[in-house]
């Protein structure tokens, strides 16, 4: 943990704010965003021309042929008793805590190819996903 003169902590990727007290409790976000993946949502903002304060809120909904489905979306709502939030990159991450548990140890990366172009999720949890790539089991 690392100590910032600012009332900050840093601990991985995490920054919590501390207020100039050491923090109790570390957490590590649940997903990690590339920085190809964070390059092409801070292309979206700025394209969309969403506000100041837009966060990228990755969660996980029911549904989907695999029985889970993967959620991404932008919104400036953020609660800290039912969300976790980090920086990466520059973007701003927002997790639900319920999705946190099937999301723990995913890396959402940006692929560009001539085959697809998309978001993709490398979720350790999916025991089994379908084709396209958007629903998982766990």
């Amino acid at each position: 943990m690392e100590n910032v003169s600012n009332g900050t902590a840093r601990s991985g990727r995490c920054v919590f704010e501390t207020g100039g007290k050491v923090p109790t409790e570390v957490y590590t976000m649940s997903v990690t965003l590339t920085e190809k993946a964070a390059s092409e949502v801070m292309k979206i903002i700025t394209d969309q021309k969403l506000e100041d304060g837009t966060n990228l809120r990755v969660g996980v909904a029911g549904g989907g042929c695999s029985g889970f489905q993967y959620s991404l979306g932008f919104d400036t709502q953020f609660d800290p008793k039912a969300d976790t939030k980090t920086d990466q990159h520059g973007v701003a991450v927002v997790v639900d805590k319920k999705s946190d548990l099937f999301l723990d140890g995913t890396t959402l990366d940006f692929h560009e190819g001539i085959d697809k172009r998309g978001f993709t999720f490398n979720n350790p949890n999916a025991s089994k996903s379908c084709g396209c790539g958007s629903s998982f089991q766990a």
